[in-house]
């Protein structure tokens, strides 16, 4: 395969941060061009009834969506429209704009498959990226994914959601909560009981005050224990929030074949990838036999395969989202689980 190759081994001479951002700035030039788009679409598109599931009311055009994080700001929303994704999340974003943690930021690790991050929820802020969701001309389904400031005490985080919420209503598809990034000093302690409860609950009030509420959807970390799992599905269930997205990363270091030396040097961050697959799974397997049937999960985190995404679906996932395995497999890898799900015998 070219990407794998020929491509991957030119990107992973750069930073990855800054490629990142080069290569899709540059794909959002590319697409100016007239022919582009319908090269990218003839690439890798897949469409077909099977793919698609009505959930929350919206239409999925295919199961696989690209995860938060990749397009923090809603950058580059029309290109990866044209890559087959069914979904796209954007964000983390918070109120205000900050810049996140000292660079460098993030790190590969090729030997695992997998990528540490301690980015730190850097973005130019939700009106920022509500401007540019405003001028896209995709009809692709959108997520908000939201936050909170940095500077802002865990005890003032619901005004802070609040903000994001209200600036983002009009523009996206469905939110996310995210209180689950290791990368924020304190946020994790919002997945607590009562914290978690007062967040979701006050989230909701504000949603069930609309008109036509949005899907509303928590994103919890792989590291929660078998209590704490408990207690997400208790609030679940109380709350009344409309989905579960497992997991963010973890800060776990285990099972891996990088060096520890090189790990050290790494630091602290979020593990991402394939290393991650297994706990990833576990937690869905867990969730949906605690939430049943009724409660829509959005499987994420090692998906490098085709298998892999089918074992998150089988394991209770209802849509799945890659991230780092779309850095280490390409585009392709959308198509390629798409049509492993075609030629599934059973319905996903």
């Amino acid at each position: 395969m070219v990407y794998k190759s020929v491509i991957r081994p030119i990107l992973f001479l750069f930073d990855p941060e800054s490629i990142h951002y080069f290569i899709m700035n540059l794909f959002n030039w590319l697409v100016r061009i007239p022919g582009i788009k319908f090269l990218l679409n003839r690439s890798f598109q897949l469409q077909h009834p099977k793919l698609e599931k009505r959930i929350w009311g919206l239409n999925f055009s295919n199961p696989v969506g690209l995860a938060a994080g990749f397009d923090k700001d809603g950058r580059w929303i029309e290109v990866l429209s044209h890559m087959g994704f069914g979904f796209i999340e954007i964000g983390t974003l918070t109120p205000k704009p900050q810049q996140g943690n000292p660079k460098p930021r993030i790190f590969r690790l090729p030997k695992d498959h997998s990528m540490v991050n301690r980015l730190g929820f850097n973005n130019q802020g939700v009106q920022s990226a509500v401007q540019r969701i405003r001028s896209s001309r995709s009809s692709i389904i959108i997520g908000g994914n939201i936050g909170k400031n940095k500077s802002t005490p865990n005890q003032d985080a619901l005004n802070d959601y609040k903000i994001c919420f209200e600036e983002l209503y009009p523009w996206v598809d469905y939110f996310v909560v995210n209180v689950s990034s290791p990368n924020t000093p304190n946020l994790r302690q919002l997945q607590e009981k009562e914290p978690l409860k007062a967040l979701l609950a006050g989230l909701q009030q504000l949603n069930h005050s609309k008109d036509s509420p949005k899907p509303l959807l928590l994103k919890i970390a792989p590291d929660l224990n078998q209590q704490q799992l408990n207690d997400v599905i208790e609030i679940v269930k109380e709350t009344n929030i409309d989905g579960v997205i497992a997991t963010n990363t973890t800060i776990a270091r285990e099972n891996l074949s990088t060096e520890s030396d090189d790990l050290e040097k790494i630091g602290q961050g979020g593990l991402s990838g394939q290393a991650l697959k297994e706990r990833s799974t576990q937690v869905i397997r867990t969730l949906r036999q605690g939430l049943g049937e009724s409660v829509p999960i959005i499987g994420v985190g090692g998906i490098g395969s085709a298998q892999d995404a089918i074992e998150k679906m089988d394991a209770g996932a209802t849509l799945v989202q890659i991230y780092t395995g779309f850095i280490y497999q390409g585009p392709s890898l959308i198509q390629n689980i798409n049509k492993a799900l075609l030629a599934e015998p059973k319905e996903n």
